[in-house]
């Protein structure tokens, strides 16, 4: 499988809370639920475009938490998100979960994250997908495990908050593979790895 990244950012790169107020409130994060005013039909068109490809979850466990506090709720089999979310294999990377309830869910990290997760994405399949997750995704991009990110840009900077891309990640060069802007401004990118960035010089 390929191990794709969904990812919203700011325009300074926030990844934080997008979702709601309370969602990620650590180092006093106030601006939860930046993401919500852009929530329009392209947005959601995007999303549904984006699970239709996925045969498997891996996720953080803050992440796995507010899903699993959500999505179990949401019984509709026509629902092209919730039907999904709940019916496949949902794999959890913590050190700190001892039992997940939500079914199909499974715990890994405990030993070697990078050889779990490389076992997973030689599995068949499509896509192996991991939605927000900023910590763990951090972690798999400096380990180039991440096959394709999908950068969601909101029109909107906070100047405070958890930012996907900090000091110090690996150098690493993408290729644009798609690109579409929804009507409330959200620019989405589709970037495919593609190795080490090379250099020159305009001189």
């Amino acid at each position: 499988m390929k191990l794709t990244l969904t990812q919203f950012v700011t325009l300074d790169g926030v990844y934080q809370a997008p979702g709601g107020p309370d969602e990620d409130t650590s180092g006093g994060f106030t601006h939860g639920g930046w993401s919500f005013p852009y929530a329009d039909e392209d947005f959601g068109r995007f999303m549904t475009e984006v699970f239709d490809q996925v045969d498997a979850f891996l996720l953080g466990r803050r992440t796995y938490e507010i899903f699993a506090s959500y999505w179990p709720k949401m019984t509709d089999p026509a629902d092209p998100i919730a039907s999904r979310l709940n019916a496949l294999p949902k794999y959890v990377a913590t050190t700190t979960l001892t039992s997940a309830d939500w079914q199909g869910t499974q715990l890994i990290g405990r030993d070697d994250l990078v050889k779990e997760v490389t076992a997973l994405k030689d599995r068949p399949g499509r896509e192996l997908q991991l939605h927000g997750s900023g910590g763990l995704a951090k972690s798999l991009l400096a380990h180039d495990l991440i096959d394709t990110v999908r950068l969601l840009a909101f029109p909107v900077t906070l100047g405070t908050g958890k930012r996907l891309f900090a000091d110090g990640g690996l150098p690493t060069a993408f290729r644009l593979a798609g690109s579409r802007t929804t009507a409330a401004g959200v620019v989405i990118g589709t970037y495919e790895r593609a190795g080490r960035p090379t250099y020159g010089t305009f001189e």
